[in-house]
């Protein structure tokens, strides 16, 4: 029998403005402070950096590098705007953002093919003038980007991440991803991998950085994670999906899953293994949009439905 949920609503926290007329949000995410950190374009532009391919099968792909360069700004919200940024020539397709110190921003994008000629570079680390500081390869299949106070930078990979697509294939070249959840340096050099004995991950469902620890749950047993320095403590955790967790200590709770549990939450204690069922909704008691794009940061649930940016925090449960 199903449970009953209660229902839970998030708040606004504040408006995402556009920089210059005539600009739309691609996409927008957290950072390590809290501050929401948006991608922004013209319709064109958007349209150039969200690309699929569409095969005579009907299956449709990502694009892993937009069809031609597009001016984007980068800005950063806390929640009022602070950090902006111009990159002039932008063709990272289907991109994470990401701020690191010292005014520097990390686009990475989602998809990353490997040919006879090498690994397309997908992630690029931008100053505050715009100028392309670094670029690198971050691998194929990633799913969360999130980066530390410190500038560590930690990505979780989908299935096709870990076990290859676009070129990497187990056997002749080992997918970047394949650990699953990898830390990198802000050189972006890989300097960390999971493992969880016979437990690996899949699929890294959530990712949740709380300062310089990070959080995950995984396909496919569903556990619930913390990584403090190279040190991996494991919980059974809900035993299913989530999109999202937040955690203050052992209290954690666990946003989504498959089908109609999109807008699930699950809150508990990881010592005590009860938790207790409620329903996201918005403010005005509608369901959580399709698209909406949800973020764990700490104790702090962060939704992105359009423009507007949402929270909901873990002491919000009883």
């Amino acid at each position: 029998m199903a449970r009953r949920r209660k229902p839970i609503a998030l708040r606004v926290h504040a408006r995402l403005r556009p920089p210059e007329r005539g600009h739309v949000l691609v996409t927008a995410s957290i950072g390590p402070f809290g501050e929401a950190i948006a991608l922004w374009s013209s319709a064109a532009g958007r349209e150039a950096l969200t690309a699929r391919v569409t095969e005579p099968s009907g299956v449709s792909f990502a694009v892993t590098t937009s069809p031609h360069s597009v001016r984007a700004r980068v800005v950063a919200y806390a929640p009022k705007p602070a950090l902006d940024v111009t990159v002039a020539e932008l063709r990272l397709a289907h991109c994470h953002v990401q701020p690191l110190p010292g005014d520097r921003v990390l686009l990475v994008a989602a998809r990353c093919r490997l040919s006879a000629d090498g690994a397309e570079a997908n992630a690029m680390i931008v100053t505050a003038d715009g100028q392309a500081e670094r670029v690198g390869v971050l691998g194929d299949g990633i799913e969360h980007v999130q980066t530390t106070p410190s500038g560590k930078i930690w990505v979780g990979y989908f299935d096709e991440g870990v076990y290859g697509g676009n070129g990497w294939h187990v056997g002749s070249v080992e997918p970047l991803g394949s650990a699953g959840i990898i830390r990198f340096s802000s050189r972006l050099r890989p300097e960390w991998r999971f493992t969880n004995g016979a437990d690996p991950v899949e699929e890294c469902y959530a990712l949740n950085l709380a300062g310089e620890t990070a959080w995950s749950t995984y396909y496919s047993r569903f556990p619930i994670v913390r990584v403090e320095g190279d040190t991996v403590t494991s919980w059974p955790g809900t035993g299913s999906a989530a999109q999202a967790l937040i955690v203050d200590g052992t209290r954690c709770a666990l946003l989504g899953g498959y089908a109609a549990d999109r807008d699930r939450l699950l809150a508990g204690d990881l010592t005590r293994g009860h938790f207790r069922a409620y329903q996201l909704i918005l403010p005005d008691y509608r369901r959580l949009p399709s698209n909406a794009v949800v973020i764990g940061r700490g104790p702090h649930l962060h939704v992105f439905a359009d423009a507007v940016w949402y929270r909901l925090d873990l002491d919000d449960l009883h």
